[in-house]
């Protein structure tokens, strides 16, 4: 008989020690986009003959889609690891996404990893899984990482049977060299999908019985880059999904300030199925330190497109990204964005305490902000957020709101989102699961969630 090499003998291993169809479990950080990846990946796979399960389940194979935005991250990525081995001490642990992408070498050094797909690897994973060899303990994984500017590919993703939502990506990549990031470094130039290709993904969602469906990528805005040319824009992309039957609800997951046009801010005002609801990075309110993050806006810019929104839409609901402690921001600074967010008509905030990335030029600026100086400022805009979303919700009580139910059902109680974003509970109902119907807004519970007439008296309405 002929040798095999360890690839092949390792395969041969997963195929022989139970059954024919091996159990692949996947464990996903990180973004909306990730989501939409990880959903795509597991079909594929499911597709090659395996059998997808939960991550509890004793699978033979672990799949982590990591995330690396800030320095948690990548503690929560060595954390899973633990748990796999845990689950299945001799299962496989394949380690893609951001995290994978930028520190191939770190994360094949992590006791219990066995693979690390970078960018341009991640979506051949059922290609590779033959040449993947379980490595044994104290030795580092195997490495399939090219440099990230060969990561020029579009390859199209939406989650399913995950949630009552989809995640539909539209754009990877980004051509904003952001002081603070390292997304670009981690997903490649900025590339898109055609209008024509997600136009036909979201009649294929439509036909699953979705009824939502979010936009997702790295920066939206961008999108229409083909092959490093302009061919179409965000805004032919609005239009056209705006015709697409069966869906009832698309949600803009997060846009630029700088790439929110008025003719897209006017054309959701008035659309059939875009949401009023509009999530816009900020970042800091204070024009300096928006320099110093190489920003591509100012403050007033961001206040003008709020405005606007407000002024078409008075219902619409506006998340904040904001970034605390960035270096070289100041205590003056610091109370210039609080005071900022303070007075725009906003509905929360997402709070990122700045966190040291390698390769970023945010390293060379100086002074640096000690870090229970960033945990104090963290906890000043958590608070606001808090009040912000508190009001914002006050503002909707006594409304009539279309909520989508979805299947999330806990101690007999189901959540939904209102189209403009306002979480709701009522008692569960299997009728109105994965339904959008109106309601009324009556009160927000204790836990901050706004309450909405029992189940009985929204079915006699429908």
């Amino acid at each position: 008989m002929s040798q095999r090499n360890p690839a092949h003998r390792f395969f041969v291993i997963l195929q022989d020690r139970s059954s024919a169809v091996k159990k692949v479990a996947f464990y996903t950080l990180g973004c909306k986009l990730n989501f939409s990846e990880t959903s795509t990946l597991a079909r594929l796979m499911e597709q090659h003959g395996y059998e997808r399960v939960e991550f509890n389940q004793q699978p033979d194979i672990f799949i982590i889609n990591t995330c690396s935005v800030t320095d948690n991250a990548d503690k929560k990525c060595r954390k899973i690891v633990r748990e796999a081995q845990k689950i299945n001490p001799d299962g496989y642990v394949a380690i893609l996404g951001c995290y994978a992408q930028l520190k191939p070498k770190e994360i094949s050094e992590i006791p219990g990893v066995d693979a690390v797909l970078g960018a341009s690897e991640k979506f051949r994973l059922h290609e590779l899984m033959p040449t993947f060899v379980k490595v044994p303990n104290g030795e580092p994984a195997q490495v399939f990482n090219s440099p990230i500017e060969e990561a020029i590919e579009y390859h199209a993703s939406y989650s399913l049977n995950d949630r009552t939502r989809t995640f539909l990506k539209v754009q990877d990549g980004c051509d904003y060299p952001c002081a603070y990031c390292t997304i670009p470094l981690a997903r490649g130039k900025s590339r898109s999908d055609t209008v024509a290709n997600v136009v036909k993904a979201a009649q294929e969602i439509a036909e699953r019985g979705v009824k939502e469906i979010v936009l997702t990528g790295v920066n939206i805005g961008d999108f229409g880059l083909i092959n490093g040319q302009r061919q179409e824009t965000f805004f032919d992309l609005v239009r056209a999904l705006d015709d697409v039957e069966g869906i009832e609800r698309f949600r803009i997951s997060s846009i630029e300030p700088n790439l929110l046009t008025d003719e897209i801010i006017q054309f959701v005002a008035q659309s059939k199925r875009f949401v009023p609801h509009f999530h816009i990075p900020l970042q800091s309110g204070s024009n300096r330190v928006l320099g110093l993050m190489r920003r591509r806006y100012k403050r007033e810019l961001y206040s003008d497109r709020v405005q606007k929104i407000k002024e078409l839409m008075p219902h619409a609901c506006i998340g904040v990204d904001v970034i605390v402690g960035h270096p070289g921001e100041t205590d003056a600074e610091f109370k210039e964005t609080y005071l900022f967010l303070n007075e725009l008509p906003i509905s929360y905030l997402h709070v990122f305490t700045y966190s040291e990335r390698p390769n970023t030029t945010a390293l060379g600026i100086k002074p640096i902000v000690p870090g229970h100086v960033r945990a104090e400022r963290s906890k000043m805009l958590h608070i606001l957020s808090d009040k912000k979303r508190r009001a914002f919700y006050d503002e909707q009580i006594g409304e009539t709101a279309t909520v989508l139910f979805e299947e999330d059902v806990q101690e007999g109680l189901m959540q939904g989102f209102t189209e403009n974003y306002v979480r709701v509970v009522a008692k569960y109902d299997p009728l109105l699961i994965n339904e959008t119907l109106s309601v009324r807004l009556i009160g927000v519970n204790a836990e901050g969630l706004m309450e909405v007439e029992e189940p009985e008296a929204i079915l006699e309405k429908h």
